[in-house]
C-alpha cells in the first residue's frame, strides 16, 4: 500500500450505523429498480453514435441534462439533495470532495459535470470499461507511485484544455463521522495549470442525527450492500455544501492548497457508533 492509495480505518462493522427506519421491501427493490434504469438510460446516450458513426463522448451532452440525470439517480436511491452554493460554469476547474459513498459521484456531478479519476483495471472491464472511457473517466494506475507524475500531468492536461476533474483527494472512502488527510498530489496539477480548487463538502443526515453513516460504502463492504442499505433507509438526506473557489494564485504550493481546500484538520482515528 502506498501514500498515492491509503486505506481509511473505517469498517462495516464498527462504523456503519442500521437504519431505524426501514422502507418495506417492494419499496426498496422500486427504488433500485429505478436507479437501474436510470444508469442504463444514461449508457445508452454515451453509447449513442453521434454523426459519422463517431461515440458520443465526455462533454457533447449539456450540462444541464447531466446534472439532472445525476440528481434523478440519488433520488431515485430514496436520498433527498440539498446543495448549497454553486460552482464556475465553464473553464479548467478542479474539484475535490471528501469521500464517504459511491452517492458521491453523482452528487459531485451534479454540481458540475466533471472528468472522473478511476483506477486503470477498469478500462479493461466487460460493460463498465468502454462506456468509462467514451464518458470521459481518466484512468490511472493509483497502485503504482511512479506513475503519479504522469497522472498529474494527466490531470493538468485536461484542466488546461478547460475541462473541469473531480477528484477525492482522502484517497479512500471514510464513514462521515472521521475524514482522512487530502493527499496533496492532485493539487499540484491545478497549480500547473493555474485553474481554480473548487472545495465541496458531502454530509448525510437521518432525521435529526448531525451525520448519518448508512449510506458510507468502506472496508469490506460490498456494493450491492451499501445499495441496499441506501434503497431501503428512509429519510436520507445528501447536503453538498460547494465553498468559495479557491484562485490559483492563492497558494503557492500543493500543501497550503490542500490544506486550504479540506479546512480544518480532520481526524483519522478509527470512530465509533
Amino acid at each position: 500500500m502506498s501514500a498515492w492509495l491509503p486505506a481509511a480505518p473505517c469498517t462495516p462493522g464498527q462504523c456503519v450505523e442500521r437504519s431505524r427506519a426501514a422502507a418495506a421491501v417492494p419499496l426498496a427493490v422500486l427504488r433500485l429498480t429505478a436507479v437501474a434504469v436510470l444508469l442504463l438510460a444514461g449508457a445508452a446516450v454515451v453509447l449513442t453514435p453521434l454523426g459519422r458513426g463517431r461515440p458520443r463522448r465526455w462533454g457533447t451532452v449539456p450540462a444541464v441534462v447531466v446534472r439532472c440525470w445525476c440528481r434523478w439517480i440519488v433520488r431515485a436511491a430514496g436520498v433527498r439533495v440539498r446543495v448549497t452554493g454553486a460552482a464556475p460554469p465553464g473553464g479548467g476547474l478542479l474539484l475535490v470532495a471528501n469521500h464517504v459513498s459511491w452517492l458521491d459521484v453523482p452528487l459531485l456531478a451534479a454540481v458540475r459535470p466533471a472528468r472522473m479519476l478511476a483506477k486503470s483495471d477498469i478500462r479493461r472491464w466487460p460493460v463498465a470499461g468502454p462506456i468509462a472511457a467514451r464518458g470521459g473517466v481518466l484512468f490511472i494506475e493509483r497502485d503504482r507511485l511512479r506513475a503519479l507524475p504522469d497522472t498529474v500531468a494527466t490531470i493538468a492536461k485536461s484542466l488546461r484544455e478547460g475541462a473541469a476533474v473531480a477528484v477525492f483527494p482522502e484517497g479512500s472512502t471514510w464513514c462521515g463521522r472521521a475524514q482522512g488527510r487530502y493527499r496533496r498530489a492532485v493539487f499540484q496539477a491545478a497549480l500547473d495549470a493555474g485553474v481554480p480548487v473548487q472545495p465541496v463538502r458531502i454530509r448525510y443526515r437521518t432525521g435529526e442525527r448531525a451525520v448519518s453513516t448508512v449510506p458510507a460504502f468502506v472496508g469490506e463492504d460490498t456494493l450491492l450492500a451499501s445499495l441496499w442499505r441506501v434503497a431501503s433507509a428512509r429519510g436520507l438526506m445528501a447536503e453538498v455544501e460547494v465553498r468559495p473557489v479557491i484562485a490559483p494564485d492563492r497558494h503557492p504550493d500543493r500543501r497550503g492548497l490542500a490544506h486550504a481546500a479540506q479546512g480544518k484538520a480532520p481526524s483519522e482515528s478509527m470512530c465509533a457508533l
